[in-house]
């Protein structure tokens, strides 16, 4: 697809802006001080910016690669530094740039950990500063059109998740970094080697890198195809993550702060669907063919055994990430089942899931700090004690379980749909998937927030107004999502007519009929 060129460089300002601000943190030891207020504003610029580049963004043609910067990078290995966007590389940096802020508004009190004040505000400028970096690395993530670009950014945003979680996170908090870190790595390796043999399969020149001159021109075997598929294919597979590469997830969220889980299974995860749909599906189309029986049975490993060890947990914080195996499950499935319906509903579902499972984290975490422990029978009765919370939890979860008027009801009904169009067998083991859902979230609940009130948490205070503030936009955003999802079916339609197998004229009429139900 051939690229609309920006009016201004909008997605090298929203690179540059957060970098920038935390690279002069990092500098300037007096700005420590005001690390939580000067974070906010920066993160409420680069939201504002955000908006304003939607602006420039043509809705009608949001299946074709717009706001594009090509410059020459490295002449001589053809690496350039290309950023461009389509629907739904827009929809997930929206989804990023809305989600910082609440991480930062939700952290406010956090690491408060010295009696040493200047202790104190370095490591609160340390936590806020990594946040943005983080945040300026996934921006250019799903904004590269470049391979070589990509897969850079893709590695270096290993670095600032790693000191989140191995400086911020719980007791065991070093080694699920080192887990995660591991993992990422043994991925990103295998990826390199693809993406070293994707150049020499290409047109090569001084553009040989960039996905739209790669696309549809590999010169390689059958065979050749398959294996560069593989070496992409499985550093997304654990960036996702699904099984039976996802073990790092559990063991990251369980020790990890609750702001760094958002932003890692809200937005850091779906860069591996997001690769999978972006490089995989154009790059290598009929290895992907080859692959799909075999991914599509993972995925639906993924969705029922996810479902059935979220059950199981006693950590709250790993209840919730076992959710998130299943439900990458039901987007891979979206995605490889190559149906419109199906493929439209899984990039839906990446931004349903963003906001619905930092709800989810976020509720989980101030319910946390309250009690001063993850461990579910730990709790019972805490409706009665704070009610706000409850409330918040359980919508929440709701929406990870897809009821009707939430956010995950008309993703997951369009993966569904476009599944049976395909595959009944499929459709069936994914429903189970559904039935699976509903228990593993309405059986903590009950656990937690129901029955006789534990005496050491009788004096628990329910939210309070920094705490709503947090929640009130994630509530909105869940149910604009269940109630209009419209505008995002819109963005990201036209994306999945140029990739799936069949272009059913169904899809707005499925769209709105499960948007009514």
């Amino acid at each position: 697809m051939n690229g609309v060129e920006a009016m201004a460089p909008w997605l090298t300002v929203l690179i540059v802006v957060p970098l920038a601000a935390a690279a002069l943190l990092w500098a300037v030891p007096p700005l420590h001080r005001l690390a939580r207020p000067y974070a906010m504003v920066v993160s409420l610029v680069e939201l504002a910016l955000a908006l304003v580049m939607l602006t420039d963004f043509d809705m009608a043609a949001a299946g074709t690669v717009q706001l594009t910067e090509t410059h020459a990078w490295i002449r001589q290995l053809g690496v350039s530094y290309a950023l461009g966007v389509n629907g739904l590389s827009l929809a997930l940096i929206l989804l990023l740039v809305f989600l910082v802020p609440i991480v930062l508004l939700a952290a406010w009190r956090e690491h408060e950990v010295a009696a040493d004040g200047e202790k104190v505000e370095r490591r609160q400028a340390g936590f806020v500063a990594l946040v943005l970096a983080l945040e300026a690395l996934v921006v250019g993530v799903f904004a590269a059109r470049d391979v070589f670009l990509f897969y850079v950014l893709f590695e270096a945003m290993l670095v600032p998740v790693y000191f989140l979680v191995g400086s911020y996170g719980g007791p065991k908090r070093r080694t699920a970094a080192l887990k995660f870190l591991l993992y990422s790595l043994v991925g990103g390796l295998i990826m390199l080697a693809g993406v070293v043999a994707v150049y020499l399969a290409g047109p090569g020149g001084e553009q040989g890198f960039l996905i739209d001159s790669l696309a549809g021109s590999l010169e390689t075997s059958v065979w050749g195809e398959r294996l560069l598929f593989l070496s992409f294919f499985i550093a997304f597979a654990i960036k996702a993550p699904m099984w039976p590469v996802h073990t790092w997830l559990p063991d990251t969220a369980q020790q990890a702060p609750p702001g760094a889980s958002v932003l890692l299974v809200g937005v850091l995860d779906k860069v591996g669907t997001f690769g999978m749909i972006a490089l995989c599906l154009p790059l290598f189309p009929n290895a992907v063919e080859w692959a799909a029986p075999v991914v599509i049975a993972l995925a639906l490993v993924s969705i029922v055994y996810g479902g059935l060890l979220a059950v199981g947990q006693r950590d709250l914080m790993r209840l919730i990430a076992f959710t998130s195996v299943s439900h990458f499950g039901f987007i891979v499935l979206g995605i490889f089942i190559r149906d419109q319906v199906a493929l439209t509903g899984a990039m839906v579902y990446m931004v349903a899931h963003g906001v619905a499972t930092a709800a989810m984290f976020l509720a989980s975490g101030f319910l946390t700090r309250r009690g001063g422990t993850q461990e579910i029978p730990a709790y019972s009765g805490m409706q009665k004690v704070v009610p706000v919370l409850a409330g918040t939890f359980l919508i929440s979860g709701l929406a990870l379980i897809s009821l009707p008027g939430l956010s995950g009801f008309v993703p997951e009904y369009l993966v569904i749909v476009g599944t049976f169009r395909v595959s009944v067998v499929a459709g069936v083991v994914a429903v189970l998937g559904v039935i699976v859902a509903a228990v593993y979230l309405l059986l903590p609940y009950q656990r937690i927030f129901t029955g006789k009130t534990a005496d050491s948490l009788t004096e628990v205070p329910d939210l309070g107004v920094r705490e709503r503030w947090v929640m009130v936009p994630l509530v909105l955003a869940m149910l604009a999502l269940g109630l209009y999802p419209g505008p995002v079916v819109d963005a990201v339609t036209p994306v999945a007519d140029g990739l799936a197998v069949e272009q059913p004229a169904s899809i707005s009429d499925a769209a709105e009929e499960g948007s009514a139900q």
